[in-house]
């Protein structure tokens, strides 16, 4: 949380996020999305690779699927989600 602190403190264009709600407590990965989806909304933009897929799909518009290092999956996140839990 520091870190994303310090990095916006230079007012980015661009935010990259490795694994972000890695570790994190369900309570504080939803204030995360949250204060992400904001600075979203204020224009800011964000690229994010996340295991967390739920976390992912409430933040990203747009989803690479990796599976054992290769594309598996491209593509709108919605259409994602409803071609993989069919």
């Amino acid at each position: 949380m520091l870190t994303i602190g310090r990095t916006l403190m230079g007012n980015p264009q661009l935010l990259l996020l490795d694994e972000p709600s890695e570790g994190l407590a369900p309570r504080v990965v939803d204030e995360l999305a949250r204060a992400l989806e904001a600075l979203k909304a204020s224009g800011l933009s964000l690229l994010l690779s996340e295991q967390n897929a739920a976390f992912a799909a409430r933040l990203a518009e747009r989803a690479y699927l990796l599976s054992q290092g290769r594309i598996a999956g491209t593509g709108d996140v919605r259409e994602l989600r409803d071609n993989l839990f069919r």
